[in-house]
């Protein structure tokens, strides 16, 4: 693995949080990878790394709009939030069929994660034993394979609006280690059905197919050995006008790790009102090194 870092810094005044948008890039064999930050606070001492991933076409710089609530609250709870960009918008992920540059050239998204970790560690000495990724849609794949390949060196993911891919379209050798996993999915999904099925992105962009939720929701708890069903409650409808509710699956047992499945009934390819999806993940993660 090659790991240079970028020779320039760039800061940006991001006047509405009175913050400075720090932007930077390490060279992963032969490309420069981006990623993106707000400049933490001084009082940061080894804090928790948190890299928050962009769906399929996105970038970094988009997906910090749509978790301002967990970058403020984790800069409070001794948190770092990262927003790395995808290879040209996309990631190389576990889905066999994708078409996108990110796969086809088979980019090191491996190297790029743990040369991160490292920049991160020298830059901001966070602790490398509190890592975790959550990611939507792409992202939540993205989220996957960061998972099923790099299980040590990330303590817990989650994954918005994303399914596991089909045994017939995955591509990556997992490591068959448990960790503790949220998934957040919406029954009426279309783009990533519920009940599993081919991923359609745009109008001919076909990336294979996905699991069914409970299948990937049954692959986490059978790694981690549970058996029989996960205990359910009702979340709170906050918006009762949306159309939505929340019922929130959970295997929890000591000594394992915990396993959450956030269904959203009537929900499609988009976040719900009744939650903030990022606020959900910053609280998962934070349960598992209390």
């Amino acid at each position: 693995m090659k790991l240079t870092i970028g020779l320039s810094l760039l800061l940006l005044n991001c006047a509405a949080a009175y913050a400075q948008i720090v932007s930077d890039s390490i060279l992963i064999d032969g490309h420069y990878r981006v990623f993106h930050l707000n400049k933490p606070p001084n009082s940061f001492r080894q804090p928790d790394l948190v890299f928050v991933l962009h769906g399929s076409g996105g970038d970094g710089l988009g997906m910090m709009k749509s978790a301002v609530k967990m970058d403020q609250q984790a800069a409070g709870e001794n948190t770092l939030v990262v927003y790395p960009d995808g290879y040209k918008r996309y990631w190389n992920e576990c889905r066999k069929a994708s078409p996108a540059q990110a796969n086809i050239e088979n980019v090191n998204e491996q190297a790029f994660f743990a040369g991160m970790i490292q920049y991160f560690r020298k830059q901001y000495r966070v602790n490398p034993a509190h890592v975790f990724a959550v990611g939507t849609s792409g992202g939540g794949h993205m989220a996957y394979k960061l998972a099923l390949t790099m299980p040590r060196t990330f303590r817990a993911i989650t994954a918005i609006i994303a399914n596991l891919p089909d045994t017939t379209n995955l591509d990556c050798e997992p490591a068959g280690k448990a960790l503790p996993v949220m998934i957040i999915n919406g029954t009426d999904d279309t783009t990533n059905p519920y009940n599993g099925g081919v991923v359609i992105l745009g109008k001919n962009m076909n990336m294979g197919a996905v699991r069914s939720t409970d299948r990937t929701l049954a692959y986490w708890a059978n790694l981690a050995r549970y058996q029989g069903k996960p205990t359910m409650e009702n979340v709170p409808d906050a918006d009762p006008n949306d159309g939505k509710t929340i019922e929130r699956y959970t295997y929890k047992a000591k000594g394992k790790p915990e396993i959450v499945l956030l269904r959203v009934n009537g929900g499609k390819h988009d976040y719900p009102n009744d939650i903030d999806v990022h606020l959900e993940a910053l609280a998962f993660f934070k349960r598992q090194i209390q």
